[in-house]
């Protein structure tokens, strides 16, 4: 079965600004980067593809393709469409707090939400990154058998509104 997450792929506008914030900012080291050229499936890329990758403590990446030929419909994503969550530990989430706040950095929170608290930035592609730092004792919050989740699923699929249409 899936064994867990290797990576999520994302595009950006600037290689070097997206480094810079993933790297210098939030100290996911830039791990690798993969020139491309031609798909595996020998599809011309245009001018070529830059594929770089921003490793987590546990190996996971956050992985970014630069396509400067290629049209992309960057825009600010509301938290409900995207965002990205890192969890973090809760000294780590101050930390982080202050240094946005320091550097001049639109930072959002801290939001509590009972089993985690978080705060939320913009990378340089407009993308929302929450860092989130588990709350001691609420570890029951992300336990199905004890949470009710499937239940209250099944009672947002009953009684949901009706999806507005797009204008």
């Amino acid at each position: 079965m899936i064994k867990s997450l290797h990576h999520n792929a994302y595009r950006c506008r600037d290689s070097e600004e997206t480094r810079k914030f993933y790297e210098d900012f939030l100290g996911l080291p830039l791990v690798h980067t993969l020139k491309i050229e031609a798909t595996k499936t020998g599809r011309a890329t245009g001018a070529g593809v830059l594929h770089t990758f921003f490793q987590l403590d546990d190996g996971s990446c956050l992985a970014f393709f630069e396509a400067p030929d290629m049209p992309f419909a960057f825009k600010d994503q509301h938290d409900f469409d995207l965002h990205i969550a890192l969890e973090v530990e809760p000294d780590v989430l101050d930390r982080m707090f202050a240094k946005g706040k320091a550097e001049g950095r639109e930072v959002r929170g801290v939001s509590d939400h009972h089993f985690i608290r978080s705060i939320y930035f913009r990378d340089p592609n407009g993308y929302v990154i929450e860092l989130a730092a588990k709350v001691p004792g609420q570890e029951s919050a992300l336990d199905p058998a004890k949470n009710g989740a499937r239940h209250k699923l099944d009672e947002w699929q009953a009684s949901k509104p009706k999806p507005a249409r797009a204008a």
